[in-house]
């Protein structure tokens, strides 16, 4: 990428303050995004529905084709993300590092994402060829580069905690606004019983979706700013060798279990995901029906919304962990609910809410695990490996969503799925004869399809077969089965996971560390939360400094006072500091008052046997850091020898 294109004026952030702006929430944050997530998640629910029902592609090359394309096609995309992390590291423009790639993505994700769906027909070689290209221009190349920009957005916007986590807030929102309403709704209920199989009408679904990516990540570009990249940071970390990141990784028995139990989790995940749309239209529901896949979406989805607020007190209480096992546990049963009635859809959407109950630990408390892991390789070893260990994670998540499209193309086709097709007025009855003669029958009657076309304008319409025993069969395994085993499998997994027992004192030793190093450096050390609260308040002084000098000109240009104005100001800022602090008062003694109330219903029984709880807990932890402790010192001196002898190469 040429730096001095990015000189010019019109290539400009259209934020200029030093602070958050509302528009930049709005416009840079939530509305900017939208486009390339949607068109993302259309894909990630469809395209495959795409490539089986309308392209017809199940059979190519004996069901090869669709099975070997997704997984090394996927191999090229964890590739290319590396790359890609590794190219916008060692960018520099006036720009930033990493909107200049949000820039470039733009035309990228409309061009790609339309190539997607205009696959010429006849010639299934040129079809073949199509496919493979535009999935990879589109995966590996056109969201590469937009995801990889777009995740360090967040991050490169500013160093003031609080508006960096509002912009996080309203980032999350425009992902929950695309999955959860979009998706999840709007399509299941209006769109796909329109377009059915009809590839005319996926073409300009899809050219129309395509196209409104290119002005909203455009949007994004012009309301966005790093602000952290423009600074000038002189520091230098120290360089650890890849190498041995790698071994500290692989060679931590918690991480490794996570690493595991990350693949396994994914691996019924996507399944899951995948089969869907199968699932609704041919076991639990009828074709494209626009209930079935609604009802699964959102009552299978809801405890998510919610799970937030309970999760936590759970773990808080009963440990991350623990809380985590009985969650997969939960999780199995609901599975299995719905794989015991696949077809009585009131007993699978129980089973699919009582699964998702089960899941919540899952989707809101492994990276807290992952976390403590990568807290643990830094106490045994002296430098973290966070980059390392999250590539690590992004290539099982990219990867095994092209082997599990593979795997479940080539299923799919051995068991015999017969993809729907699109019928006209004229030929309702051959079609209708050719099924019967095959053994098949239409999900509708032909009198039905009748009084569609001479009631109403329509010119054609999708009709869905009724599949073979073993298609419905591995469908239904796919969606539900296959989860109550990975589910099984994480749970024991995570029965070795005591990564939490000791993390405290490991903490410990690290503050101690820390605090050799400040003495090293002549330096006064504090306590992690007092260095948090000088630092926000750091950030507010010179986000109010900032202001100040914005204000001031906005008060020139608009002809009105300035100390007024600024007054004003600070008078509800300082109304909304008291209000503030009138809530965290209150909660307090709420607690406080909860805390005192729970005590005074213990008796002297309960006290004794809570007390001896507690002693048992701290006897076990210190018998675990008595076993833990020593042999992670001596790993941590081999560690710093290591680095030593490369620091002096």
């Amino acid at each position: 990428m040429k730096k001095d294109i990015f000189n010019k004026s019109f290539l400009n952030s259209k934020v200029k303050s030093k602070n958050v702006t509302n528009k930049e929430k709005w416009l840079g944050y939530l509305i900017g995004p939208i486009g390339a997530l949607l068109l993302n998640a259309i894909l990630g629910t469809y395209l495959n529905i795409y490539y089986t029902d309308v392209l017809k592609l199940t059979t190519v090359w004996g069901g090869i084709f669709l099975t070997l394309f997704p997984i090394l096609s996927k191999v090229v995309d964890a590739i290319t993300n590396v790359i890609m992390g590794y190219v916008i590291d060692r960018t520099k423009t006036k720009q930033g590092k990493a909107r200049p790639w949000l820039f470039l993505s733009a035309p990228l994700l409309t061009i790609t994402g339309i190539l997607l769906f205009i696959v010429p027909s006849g010639n299934e070689t040129l079809q073949v060829i199509w496919v493979m290209v535009s999935y990879n221009l589109f995966y590996s190349f056109a969201y590469t580069i937009f995801n990889m920009s777009h995740g360090l957005m967040v991050p490169l916007s500013t160093r003031n905690t609080t508006q960096r986590g509002s912009l996080s807030v309203f980032n999350q929102i425009a992902t929950i606004m695309i999955s959860g309403i979009i998706v999840a709704l709007i399509f299941p209920m209006v769109v796909m019983p329109i377009i059915g199989v009809d590839k005319n009408l996926w073409i300009i679904l899809m050219c129309i979706v395509s196209g409104i990516a290119l002005p909203l990540t455009l949007i994004e570009y012009y309301f966005t700013k790093e602000r952290i990249t423009e600074e000038k940071v002189n520091e230098t970390e120290k360089k650890v060798p890849f190498k041995l990141q790698l071994k500290a990784i692989f060679t931590d028995k918690y991480l490794v279990l996570l690493i595991v139990y990350f693949l396994i989790t994914t691996i019924g995940a996507t399944f899951k995901n995948i089969s869907l749309v199968y699932y609704c239209n041919y076991v639990l529901g009828t074709y494209n029906d626009g209930t079935t896949q609604m009802l699964i979406s959102v009552i299978g989805g809801l405890p998510m919304g919610i799970g937030i607020f309970l999760v936590w007190p759970l773990a808080k209480k009963f440990g991350k962990k623990n809380v985590t096992l009985i969650g997969f546990l939960i999780m199995a049963l609901g599975s299995a609910i719905c794989w015991i009635f696949p077809h009585n859809i009131v007993m699978v959407l129980i089973g699919q809410f009582i699964k998702n109950i089960g899941g919540l630990p899952c989707a809101y408390v492994f990276m807290a695990l992952f976390a403590d892991a990568l807290d643990g390789i830094e106490w045994k070893t002296g430098f973290r490996a966070d980059g390392t260990a999250m590539s690590i994670y992004s290539i099982i998540a990219v990867a095994m969503v092209g082997i599990c499209t593979g795997l479940f193309n080539l299923f799919l086709n051995k068991t015999g799925y017969i993809a729907p097709t699109l019928i006209k007025p004229d030929d309702v009855t051959i079609r209708y004869n050719e099924l019967l003669a095959q053994g098949l029958t239409p999900q509708l009657a032909l009198a039905d399809y009748l009084k569609i076309f001479s009631n109403s304008k329509i010119t054609s319409a999708s009709i869905g077969i009724n599949q073979v025993s073993s298609v419905n069969n591995f469908i239904t395994f796919a969606f539900v089965g296959l989860e109550v085993f990975t589910s099984l499998l994480a749970a024991f997994l995570l029965f070795f996971v005591n990564v939490e027992k000791t993390i405290d004192k490991k903490h410990m030793v690290l503050i101690e560390r820390e605090k050799e190093k400040f003495a090293r450096e002549g330096k006064e050390w504090l306590p992690a939360d007092e260095r948090n609260a000088i630092e926000i308040k750091h950030q507010e002084e010179e986000a109010l400094e900032a202001f100040m000098l914005e204000l001031k000109a906005r008060c020139e240009k608009n002809g009105k006072d300035y100390d007024s104005e600024l007054e004003l100001y600070l008078e509800k800022k300082e109304a909304q500091r008291i209000k503030n602090e009138s809530k965290q008062k209150k909660a307090k003694e709420k607690n406080e008052q909860k805390r005192l109330q729970k005590e005074s219903k213990l008796t002297e029984a309960k006290k004794e046997k809570l007390l001896k709880r507690q002693k048992n807990r701290e006897k076990k932890i210190e018998e675990a850091w008595a076993i833990e402790g020593p042999k992670g010192e001596k790993e941590y001196i081999m560690y710093q020898e290591a680095l030593a002898l490369y620091e002096n190469k």
